[in-house]
């Protein structure tokens, strides 16, 4: 009988309370000290000098206690919860995963916890989720590809946001160097007769990439077909994006000899698409992406695209938004990314 006898004394001194949370006064007890001294020890105050013995036996015996912080409580009184919550139309693969790495990983690199919610592109949901996050106590809000229509009461960055909105800081890529970049590649490849893919009138950067795209088209003496120009409609992340429309293209029997995707998605699709009707890539048409998110490179063939360095994307957005948050920095209300051109395989001469 000692044996169980002997447990039983052994949980009461680990957890006294039984199956009820030790409090931090508890420990104190346990240990005939002051909570206040406790409390220094366990939430890592600094500049007292509590010996290091102390410290040793207060952490070991609210580790044998298991005693566990009262997060809410002390974020209640700090008015610091070190919470973020992030807005993304879907988890997908590809752009918006890519993205909430680099968010994700600066958030954990500099101590912060993070709630996601994902909106599918629904304003009801964004404005509830939105709600939410602040009662839950996020400090701020990193939104992504979503559209914000109204300032919000914490701090707000926005990922590929447009909208001039007070308190909202933007970061964006260059959307008209990035049009340069793609026209000039496939002018100097001798392509003229281009067909285009425009993105959902949804996805945020839609609206600024095509906007881009006539531009230098203009310049450069191309002409937009409107026949030519397919419009994406479907919300997904997967390559059977870009499959119908460029099927809907091949149905015209117009002639191109490029392709410029509004995504990496829709080009993996488009490919698909095009080697379905018996033509080859790059030999019968080009096909240039958008984003170099993670499999571009091992498609096939692999495709050429616009980089937009998504996951460091990412980290400049958080820690803009924590350089807010610690009132490090002067806010800003624009923040613009360069992209650069991803020469591989699935661009080439234009066929005569």
């Amino acid at each position: 009988m000692k044996g169980p006898v002997t447990d039983s004394r052994h949980k009461a001194t680990a957890n006294p309370a039984g199956d009820q949370p030790v409090c931090l006064k508890q420990v104190a007890a346990h240990l005939g000290l002051d909570p206040a001294t406790v409390s220094v020890v366990l939430n890592d105050v600094p500049g007292r000098s509590i010996p290091q013995v102390t410290r040793d036996r207060i952490k070991a015996a609210a580790k044998q206690m298991n005693y566990q912080p009262n997060l809410l409580a002390r974020s209640l009184r700090s008015r610091r919860t070190l919470t973020i919550g992030i807005l993304v139309p879907e988890l997908g693969d590809g752009y918006h995963t890519e993205v909430m790495s680099g968010i994700g990983d600066q958030l954990i690199k500099s101590g912060y916890f993070y709630f996601t919610a994902h909106h599918r592109h629904q304003k009801s949901l964004v404005e509830e989720y939105t709600r939410m996050f602040i009662g839950r106590g996020a400090q701020g809000i990193i939104a992504v590809d979503t559209l914000l229509e109204h300032p919000i009461s914490v701090p707000v960055v926005a990922v590929a946001g447009h909208r001039q909105i007070q308190g909202v800081t933007n970061v964006v890529l260059d959307h008209a160097l990035a049009a340069e970049l793609t026209l000039n590649h496939l002018y100097a490849l001798g392509h003229r007769n281009i067909a285009f893919m425009r993105g959902q009138t949804f996805s945020s950067d839609s609206d600024e990439r095509w906007k881009g795209l006539v531009a230098v088209a203009k310049r450069l003496g191309i002409e937009i077909k409107p026949e030519l120009v397919v419009t994406l409609d479907r919300d997904m992340s997967s390559p059977e994006l870009g499959y119908p429309v460029v099927q809907q293209l091949l149905g015209t029997r117009l002639p191109f000899t490029a392709l410029v995707a509004f995504n990496d998605i829709s080009a993996i699709g488009s490919i698909r698409a095009l080697q379905d009707f018996r033509l080859s890539v790059p030999g019968d048409v080009s096909v240039i992406g958008f984003d170099d998110i993670n499999i571009a490179g091992f498609t096939l063939p692999s495709l050429t695209t616009i980089n937009q360095p998504l996951a460091e994307i990412g980290r400049t957005a958080t820690q803009c938004l924590l350089n807010r948050l610690h009132e490090t920095a002067t806010s800003r209300d624009e923040i613009i990314v360069e992209p650069t051109l991803v020469i591989r395989e699935s661009t080439g001469p234009a066929k005569a």
